[in-house]
Order: C-alpha cells, then sequence, then structure tokens
C-alpha cells in the first residue's frame, strides 16, 4: 500500500518478508502463524430447546448469534453459555469469511465458526485481519461455505499482545470516526430521497409551486392520497386517459418458443433497474416472435408506461422501442393528446405509499385488476402537464447530482477505512504511540 496515501503515519524502521505473498513485508519483530495455531476453531451448534428463551430473560442472558452477516443480528437468548469473551464469531455462509469481535459471552448456532484464543491474543486485532486482510475462496458450492477445516490454514501475521490491542484501540477510534462521517452521508442521501418525492409528489397533485400567483384556486379531489388539487384539473381514474395492456409469458415446455429470442420482454427481472430509471432501452429477457404468436403476450409500442404488479408494486418505466410485458406487468399506453407518459410516470413515482397501502400486511404483494382500473390521479391540460415534467426533472437531476455526490463521499470512505484497517494490521503503518485523543 502506498504509504495509506496518509503522511501523518509513519512506517515502522525495519521490515522483513513475512512469507505470505499477499501480506508482503512486515515490521521486524512481528510473527506469522496459521490461524488453527493461534485459535480453537469451533463451529456453532443446534439450540436445545431447554436453554433456550425467544426474549432475554434473568434465566437467558446469553445471546445466540446467527450466521448472518450482521454482527447485531440475534436468533434468541439462552440459559447456557458455550463460548466466553475475547473470541471471534466468522461467517461459514453467505458473506463467507465476516468477522465479529465478541466481548461477551454468547452462544452460536450451526454454520457460524467460533474462533478462541489457545494463548494470549487480542481477539479484536484478529477480527480486524480476518475481515480486511484474508480473502476467503470459497468454491465447495454456488452457496458459498466455510469449515474449521477449510479457515485453519489461513495465515495472519501479528505483534505483542499489547501491540495488538494498541492497533485495536486505535482502529476502534479512527473506524469510528469514519463511520460517523458515513452515517451524515446516508442521512443526506435518506433526505434527498425524501426531497425527491415531496417534488414529485407537489407537482402532481398541486402543481409547481408559484411564489408569483401563491393562491391558485382548489378543490377537494375527493381520494385521500390527492388530498386538494387545483380546481381546473380533472380527477378521474387513469384508465380513462391510457389504455391498460396486460402481458404474458410464453410456455416454458414449449423449446421452439425460446430459440431466435429477439423481442424485448420486460419481466420481475427487470424490477432493480426499474427501481433506478425513468426510461427502460433493455430487459433481462428476451421472447421470440413465434413464442408471442402463440401466447397472450404482444408487442407493445415505444413510449409505453410499464408497472409492475406483483412482488414490489408499482414500479415504473417508459419503454424507448416496442417491448412486451410478462404477466406480472401491465402497461399503460397513452393517447399523447391528453396525457403525456412522462407524466403519468410522475404519477406512479408519488403513488409509492398508496401502492403500499393496497398491499399492507400481505405476504404476497401484489395489486389485483379491480384495484388497478380504480386507481385515480388529478389531470390537467397537457400543456400544463409539459410544464410539470421540465421543472420536475429538473429538480429530480439536481437531486440527483446531489445523491451521486454522497455517494462517491461515502465510497471513498469506505476505502479509506479499508486501507486504514489493512495497514494497520498488516503494519504498514506504525501506531504504537498512539494515545486516545480528548475529543
Amino acid at each position: 500500500m502506498s504509504e495509506l496515501k496518509v503522511g501523518k503515519y509513519q512506517a515502522y524502521p525495519e521490515y522483513k518478508d513475512s512469507g505470505i505473498e499477499w501480506i508482503g513485508d512486515v515490521p521486524i519483530h512481528w510473527k506469522s502463524a496459521s490461524l488453527s495455531k493461534i485459535f480453537s476453531i469451533k463451529a456453532g451448534g443446534d439450540v436445545k430447546n431447554e436453554f433456550f428463551s425467544e426474549e432475554k430473560t434473568a434465566e437467558h442472558p446469553y445471546p445466540i448469534y446467527t450466521n448472518a452477516n450482521d454482527e447485531k443480528s440475534i436468533y434468541g437468548y439462552t440459559s447456557k453459555c458455550n463460548y466466553p469473551p475475547n473470541t471471534i464469531t466468522v461467517s461459514g455462509r453467505g458473506e463467507v469469511g465476516f468477522a465479529v469481535y465478541r466481548d461477551h459471552a454468547y452462544d452460536a448456532i450451526i454454520r457460524l465458526l467460533v474462533l478462541s484464543p489457545t494463548g494470549e491474543s487480542h481477539g479484536k486485532f484478529f477480527a480486524y485481519f480476518i475481515n480486511k486482510v484474508i480473502d476467503f475462496r470459497v468454491e465447495s458450492s454456488a452457496i458459498g461455505q466455510l469449515s474449521t477445516q477449510q479457515i485453519a490454514p489461513y495465515q495472519v501475521t501479528f505483534p505483542s499482545f499489547d501491540e495488538q490491542q494498541n492497533i485495536a484501540n486505535f482502529l476502534d477510534h479512527e473506524t469510528a470516526k469514519i463511520d460517523t462521517l458515513i452515517e451524515k452521508q446516508q442521512q443526506l442521501i435518506k433526505l434527498l430521497k425524501e426531497k425527491r418525492q415531496a417534488v414529485i409528489s407537489h407537482a402532481v397533485t398541486k402543481g409547481i409551486p408559484n411564489k408569483e400567483h401563491p393562491n391558485t384556486p382548489m378543490k377537494d379531489s375527493g381520494v385521500e392520497w390527492l388530498g386538494e388539487v387545483p380546481a381546473h384539473w380533472i380527477v378521474s381514474k387513469i384508465k380513462n386517459y391510457a389504455k391498460i395492456e396486460s402481458g404474458h409469458t410464453p410456455s416454458k415446455t414449449k423449446e421452439e418458443y425460446w430459440v431466435d429470442c429477439t423481442v424485448p420482454w420486460v419481466s420481475l427481472n427487470d424490477s432493480r433497474q426499474l427501481k433506478v430509471v425513468d426510461y427502460i432501452d433493455n430487459t433481462a429477457y428476451q421472447i421470440s416472435e413465434l413464442g408471442m404468436a402463440n401466447s397472450s403476450a404482444h408487442l407493445l409500442p415505444a413510449r409505453a408506461v410499464v408497472f409492475t404488479r406483483d412482488a414490489s408494486i408499482g414500479l415504473s418505466a417508459i419503454t424507448t422501442k416496442p417491448m412486451a410485458v410478462s404477466q406480472h406487468l401491465i402497461a399503460w399506453l397513452c393517447n399523447e393528446k391528453y396525457l403525456i407518459p412522462e407524466y403519468l410516470l410522475l404519477v406512479f413515482y408519488a403513488m409509492e405509499s398508496e401502492f403500499n397501502r393496497y398491499t399492507s400486511g400481505a405476504t404476497l404483494k401484489t395489486i389485483g385488476m379491480d384495484n388497478v382500473r380504480s386507481l385515480t390521479a388529478a389531470f390537467p391540460s397537457v400543456e400544463e402537464q409539459s410544464k410539470i415534467i421540465k421543472w420536475v426533472f429538473g429538480c429530480v437531476h439536481k437531486i440527483k447530482s446531489s445523491t451521486e455526490k454522497a455517494e462517491d463521499v461515502i465510497t471513498l470512505l469506505k476505502e479509506r477505512r479499508t486501507a486504514l484497517i489493512s495497514a494497520a494490521v498488516t503494519g504498514k503503518i506504525d501506531v504504537r504511540n498512539w494515545e486516545q485523543p480528548n475529543d
């Protein structure tokens, strides 16, 4: 690592080859060993009902940690503690190798590995090392899996116990500062998202804010999510302004339907894309003309507003070319003399909480066609729609730019955090004289 790009940290006076290619040189007084030489490594076990409680009680004070890649994920509580403080849990599945230092007694379920020091070792130092230095290459299955035997031979380098403790204290302090900065940026992104939603909602229910003419006559829409709308707007079911087209999936049992697939086909596999784009250019899957001809799927024109009706409700975008849709989506075809697709798109963006209301409490998130047909919005003239579209997209572009800047800051902070940990636990920087500042 090139000076870590932080000049305030100095290197150790003298180094030696660690003998571990991916670590390189380490301070001359540091040692190296496999994890199995430093720790007793065990896998968590099954939870016995006689010791188990879903809630923490005086009789069941010990948390039971799961394989989730979150240090606070707790399966339940137990009256029997199997593991002491100053140990490390390492995920054996999922985000393989995710390490957490535990400073208290606990139990662990199966597929969570527990590393207990066999000598004088500071667990937190090694937790930092495992998380940011070791790259677990697990190829045993499609779902990564790490066993006690697989983790045992991995090599670590380390100084004396006191130095381990000082490095851990240094990293606790410095990473906490970085985490605070990351949290502030995440909070900013949350506020920007709320602002974006507020801008869109106001525009399609109240119009563009007008400081010169703030007292636009309003009327009660009679629709809860709309509230009061400008008196000259028309409150109507969306189906009266846009034709509803449903989709379909060609039979998967007919192989010939899935040959020479060239027709873009919007499905739930495009949900991630639909969450972030206004226009959809390409789809995860395509269907063939033969499959389309032998199913209820059909080619829809460009500038259709596609809309998910299952899983995540109301994810929408405008097609940029002719496409078909699956049965999990519908498409709205707008007569642009009366409704501009971009305006309808903004309406669907504004209806996020309304869609949640339709599916609240449901295990399978879906919106029935009767509810789709009853969806209601407020419609100004096409001329006013155009002005609203231009104003909203201008505001949203600025918000998006600010959001991207905050995301870039988060990326840089996370990179710095990783680099700092890696440098400290491999001896690239010397923090032996570091003292906890009074801040």
